[in-house]
């Protein structure tokens, strides 16, 4: 097969190589000290806080408060034709999902695919994307934030919002979601 060049990489055979190449760690600020330190964070299943609501359920497994703000990792839970976020983006932090169970409508900016089991989309800084579970059976994904903001508190004042009934103008709402950096397309 031929091989393809990609960036620093070749493609071979349908892989990409990175032999001879350097990590990505190597071009980030690198840990100095001779010895290695004890820095592990564990959080068994039930340290994760929870919002649980009619249709979804968010886990906020990994918040930006656990990981020094490198990045937000959460579970989201959807139940059968829970629905979910329309269209938008973020100027600050990149949003990747992970299919964990289930069918998620994935929305790449540009059209909409059908993501199981083991699909993934990644969207940087800028980027169009929505999410969503149309289907007749419960959905489970993972969603990573990078860098990890604070991003649980939004989906907490939407909780709020709906629970106390508040109906807000159409300047409340860019205000909340510029706040959160949620800029609506």
């Amino acid at each position: 097969m031929p091989r393809i060049g990609v960036g620093n990489h070749e493609i071979e055979g349908g892989r990409v190589s990175f032999i001879g190449t350097h990590s990505a760690a190597q071009t980030a600020t690198p840990y100095t000290a001779e010895t290695g330190q004890v820095s592990g964070v564990f959080r068994p299943v039930d340290a994760a806080d929870a919002l649980v609501r009619p249709l979804t359920t968010a886990r906020f497994v990994a918040p930006g408060s656990v990981t020094d703000g490198k990045f937000g990792l959460f579970r989201w839970e959807m139940a059968p034709q829970a629905g979910g976020p329309g269209a938008h983006f973020h100027r600050t932090f990149s949003e990747s999902f992970f299919v964990i169970a289930g069918t998620v409508r994935l929305f790449n900016g540009e059209q909409w695919v059908d993501a199981t089991a083991g699909d993934f989309l990644y969207v940087p800084e800028g980027g169009i994307h929505a999410f969503r579970n149309d289907s007749d059976e419960s959905a489970d994904m993972l969603i990573l934030f990078a860098p990890g903001p604070p991003r649980e508190k939004y989906f907490q004042e939407l909780a709020e919002v709906a629970d106390k009934g508040l109906q807000l103008s159409a300047e409340e709402w860019k205000d909340l979601f510029a706040r959160h950096d949620q800029y609506m397309v």
